[in-house]
Parts: structure tokens; C-alpha cells; sequence
């Protein structure tokens, strides 16, 4: 029963708790007997939340006493490491925040927890949530479950491995430029960035630079997605991004009223692309077409002229540096890779910062455009699958790239603003997963859980998971 548990989707749990089929009580202990199993091997978790069996034991009583339940009542749900959690140990990768125990959960956990969620585990994150690994002086190197010697990816590296691994069926990671979509691409979960302030950010570090910030919902299945995104969107009155209204409707199971448009690129503006990994896009692009929508291959000339990773470079640095020297004055003998790296990054001229703001609005004009003909776009995720750990350059289509590459296809949607959504459609012949990106214009996720939830149902590799 407890390997039935473990890989059962979210919305699953809360059903057969809600129906006594389960304990909230069973479903906590099986996702802590799978962490006690295979997180040596793994490292995705850095610490239990004091209370998971309490709180479970709770939930339980509130069941048999026929209360009121909320949609996840009973389900266990893991959070990154950046994610302040009330009481439980939050130290954002580092030794300079070794101990740190916050007074408050984060709005995205409290939303969680009022759904009836129980916080099981915090995850590993790179060095103050910042790089495309989960490597840190704290707590070490996450490792990928499908294959212990690549990387699981970054920043939500350990939140990823630890779903893809059946150690949480649902969890909470932040995305500034990949963070949430790379790493469920490294390890063939779903996840979603939804639209620039759709979730407050209200209690997670760091928040500079807050225009590129965004929390979203990792999980094993499209409708998880949905189930965790109502009831973390809204505004909550102290981030002022949060403005769109909290009401929401996931879209998924209903007939469009008319038939919906799609595009799919892997070409010029997202970088050199893996030819397994561009075949991955069009298989999917084709089994859409074949699902009934109108599907096409297209090109977006914006994102030609500016290249959005060089675009955010020019912007990041000069808004992430000032919080940084901030966090680490004084400490600077605890200082890991990426904090050192920052630091020693030359400052952004004005004149480029500007001319980066304006290169930024006409990639936003340029997706605008896009948008008032399509409904939602189909890429690729990363340009290859999960990688060997410690490796800053690759060659990818015959031309060789330094590490920051791999964000090149997720950086624009934070750039501007726009939500998006990673779920697995292929494998690689080494056996890797490989993630396609659905997105769609601002506020419209709806839209794009529709498409993600056609998708899965025809997907070659649903319900496939690592064996560790």
C-alpha cells in the first residue's frame, strides 16, 4: 500500500482521505518511510518538519468527525528551502542563515496549509536560491533520481528530486530565470510559473529583483498543478505585484468554445536546442494537432532582435547585488560559488540598463503580438536533458555554450512576466526525461492547464518513475 501512496498524485490522496479509504495519519508515514529509504542516495530534503505526524494525526481526527475539509486536506506537501516556514528551519542554502527558524509561514505555505496540506519536509536549493544546481556549504549536492551522478537542477532542484523520487506528491519552488520549469525538466515532473504576481511572493528570500520573481506549484500531474494554483493565487495585501483578482477557474475537463491555437519553435531567440530535444517539441506540437487544435510552426522576430537571457544579465545584476553584499557582510569566510560570483560581476552601466528596460518592453510587445493570434506557444524547456553534475560548458547543436544557456528558453516568460508550464513528453536514449514548455499569455493559465492536461492524456511516458 505505502508504494501505492508514495506515487499517487495529490488530488488522489486528498480523495481517499476525504472517503476514509486512507489516514492522513498513512499517507505522512509512507512519504517519511520513502524519505528514510532513498534521501541518502538522493539529498533532496535538508529537514523534517517538526509536527508532520501531529498535524496528520489532526487531520485524521477533523475526518472522523465529519468536519469540514478543505481540497487538500491530509496530503503532505514539501517546500524550498527559500520558503519561509513558521517555526521550521528555513536557512536558504546557507551557513549564514545555519538555525534561522522564521515566526511566520510564507503566504504561498499558509495558503497550503489552509487547504489542509501538511508541510512534510523542506528542499535543497542552491546557495541562497541562486544558480542551476542544488549544491550548497550547508547541505550539500541534491542528485537527480533518475540518475544519482547528474543534477536535478536549480534553484528548485531538491523540490523537484524529491517529488520525481516519491518522497512528496506536491511542493512549493520559486522561479527567477528556470528555477521551478528547469529542474522539473531534469526530473520529469510538472510545474508551473504562473503569470508575474499571481502568487505573492510574501516571505521568501531574496526578493531582489521582484519583477522576476515568481513562486509556483511542483507536482506529478497537470490537474495537481491546478488543484495547488487555486488556492495559492490571489493577492494578499503585502506583496504589490499580488494584484490579480483570487478568483480562478483551472479550465480543465470543458470543451473550448472555439478551437484553440497554438504555435510551436524551437528556433532563433531560444539558443542552439539538442536535436532529441527538438523532436520531443514537434511530437508534441503533432499531438495536439491530432487532438484537434489548430497548430503551427511559428517564430517570434522579437525575441530575435533581443536575446532575453542577455537582456535579463544586463538587468539582475545591478538589482541582486546590493542584497547580496547585504546578506553577506561579515560572513564572507562562508560565502559559496554563486554569492562570490555575483559579487565579482562588474556593475551594469546605466546606459545598458536602460537600453536592457527597453529591449524588455519590446520583448513583452513582441509576445503581445504573438498572443493576439495564438493562444498559448509550445517550446522546449531546456536545450538538453538533466546533466552530469559540475559541468559549466556544453556543446549543444554543434556550438558550444557556457552553463547560463540552459535558461535560455525559460528566461523570457520571467522577463515578461508571462506563465508557463513544464511537463514531460519524451525520453532520451539515455534514458532522461525530457520536458516541453506550454505557454500562454498573461493571466491566461487556464488556458495552458487545458493544453497541459490533453497533453498528459496522451503522453508516451505518463506515469513513468525513477527506481532508486
Amino acid at each position: 500500500m505505502s508504494g501505492d501512496l508514495i506515487f499517487s498524485d495529490a488530488t488522489d490522496l486528498a480523495e481517499m482521505v476525504r472517503t476514509k479509504q486512507v489516514s492522513p495519519v498513512e499517507v505522512v508515514q509512507a512519504h517519511l518511510d520513502c524519505i528514510a529509504s532513498v534521501d541518502r542516495d538522493v539529498n533532496a530534503i535538508v529537514t523534517i518538519a517538526d509536527g508532520a505526524l501531529a498535524a496528520a494525526q489532526a487531520a485524521e481526527a477533523m475526518v472522523l468527525s465529519g468536519e469540514e475539509l478543505g481540497p487538500l486536506h491530509g496530503v503532505p506537501f514539501t517546500v524550498k528551502d527559500s520558503i519561509d516556514t513558521a517555526d521550521v528551519l528555513t536557512q536558504r542554502g546557507s551557513p549564514i542563515f545555519k538555525g534561522r527558524r522564521p515566526e511566520e509561514d510564507a503566504t504561498s505555505v499558509a495558503r497550503m496549509k489552509k487547504a489542509g496540506g501538511i508541510l512534510l519536509a523542506k528542499t535543497n536549493l542552491p546557495e541562497f536560491s541562486y544558480w542551476i544546481e542544488s549544491d550548497n556549504l550547508l547541505s550539500g549536492r541534491s542528485n537527480n533520481p533518475w540518475d544519482l551522478s547528474r543534477t536535478p537542477g536549480g534553484s528548485s532542484g531538491g523540490e523537484s528530486a524529491a517529488i520525481s523520487a516519491g518522497m512528496s506528491p506536491l511542493g512549493l519552488g520559486t522561479d527567477l530565470a528556470i528555477s521551478v520549469r528547469g529542474p522539473a525538466a531534469q526530473t520529469g515532473i510538472t510545474s508551473m510559473k504562473p503569470t508575474h504576481g499571481r502568487v505573492p511572493m510574501t516571505g521568501i528570500w531574496p526578493r531582489a529583483p521582484r519583477r522576476f520573481w515568481h513562486v509556483g506549484p511542483m507536482a506529478r500531474s497537470v490537474r495537481d498543478i491546478a488543484l495547488a494554483f487555486s488556492q495559492l493565487a490571489g493577492p494578499d495585501g503585502r506583496d504589490a505585484f499580488a494584484t490579480s483578482t483570487a478568483a480562478f477557474d483551472a479550465g480543465i475537463g470543458r470543451q473550448p468554445s472555439r478551437q484553440v491555437r497554438l504555435g510551436w519553435m524551437v528556433g532563433p531567440g531560444l539558443g542552439p536546442v539538442d536535436a532529441e530535444v527538438a523532436a520531443t517539441v514537434k511530437q508534441a506540437a503533432e499531438a495536439l494537432e491530432d487532438l484537434g487544435l489548430h497548430v503551427e510552426q511559428v517564430g517570434i522576430p522579437a525575441l530575435e532582435r533581443d536575446f532575453a537571457l542577455e537582456v535579463f544579465n544586463r538587468l539582475h545584476v545591478m538589482e541582486m547585488k546590493p542584497a547580496f553584499r547585504e546578506a553577506t557582510a561579515g560572513h564572507e569566510d562562508q560565502m559559496y560559488k554563486m554569492a562570490k560570483t555575483m559579487l565579482s560581476l562588474p556593475d551594469t552601466s546605466m546606459v545598458d540598463f536602460i537600453e536592457a528596460e527597453q529591449a524588455a518592453e519590446r520583448l513583452r510587445d513582441g509576445y503581445a503580438d504573438y498572443f493576439s493570434r495564438y493562444d498559448a506557444l509550445i517550446t522546449h524547456v531546456l536545450p538538453i536533458p538533466a546533466h552530469k553534475h559540475g559541468v559549466e560548458e556544453f556543446v549543444i547543436d554543434g556550438q558550444t555554450v557556457d552553463a547560463t544557456y540552459l535558461q535560455a528558453a525559460t528566461v523570457p516568460l520571467n522577463v515578461t512576466g508571462l506563465p508557463g508550464i513544464s511537463m514531460r513528453f519524451g525520453t532520451s536514449k539515455e534514458g532522461m526525461p525530457i520536458n516541453i514548455q506550454i505557454i500562454g499569455s498573461w493571466l491566461a493559465e487556464s488556458t495552458i492547464l487545458h493544453v497541459a492536461g490533453l497533453l498528459e492524456g496522451v503522453s508516451p511516458v505518463r506515469g513513468l518513475h525513477p527506481v532508486l
